[in-house]
């Protein structure tokens, strides 16, 4: 099997985990033979991949979109997976602009600290992934923010 159906097969695997064998087999209304071959890395079922419209309903169950995100990574693509926006955005500008200066100086610490030996070791890149991300957290209010106001 080839690296992009490895990929894809882990990242069903992670989703049906994620939700759980029984749910999954009632959200899907697959067997959990079915869902296990979606996953399976044996030869006669490299073939076999979950239909979208099953992962569509467990993503919507799951507490992270698995394969979206695997996906995603495979075209090169960015996603924020972000569960505290209600599709309304908190504030105004002026307090978008004072978070991201605050979030930029976080993430900018935490760099300087990880650099601080010369090697950024694999905690201290989670670390600055997480502030990467919510400083992105912030760029996106803001965005919300300043088109909301201009239209």
């Amino acid at each position: 099997m080839n690296g992009v159906g490895n990929y894809l097969k882990k990242h069903t695997e992670a989703l049906v985990k994620d939700v759980g064998i029984e749910p999954a087999c009632q959200l899907t209304g697959k067997s959990k033979a079915t869902l296990g071959r979606y996953y399976s890395d044996n030869e006669e079922h490299a073939d076999r991949f979950m239909p979208i419209d099953a992962v569509a309903a467990l993503e919507a169950a799951a507490s992270y979109p698995h394969v979206t995100a695997a996906l995603s990574d495979l075209k090169g693509i960015t996603l924020s997976h972000d569960q505290r926006r209600q599709n309304v955005s908190k504030g105004n500008v002026n307090t978008d602009v004072i978070a991201l200066s605050q979030r930029f100086a976080m993430l900018m610490a935490e760099y300087q600290q990880a650099i601080e030996d010369g090697i950024i070791t694999v905690n201290e890149a989670k670390r600055l992934l997480k502030e990467a991300v919510t400083l992105q957290q912030v760029l996106l209010d803001m965005k919300l923010n300043l088109e909301q106001e201009a239209g």
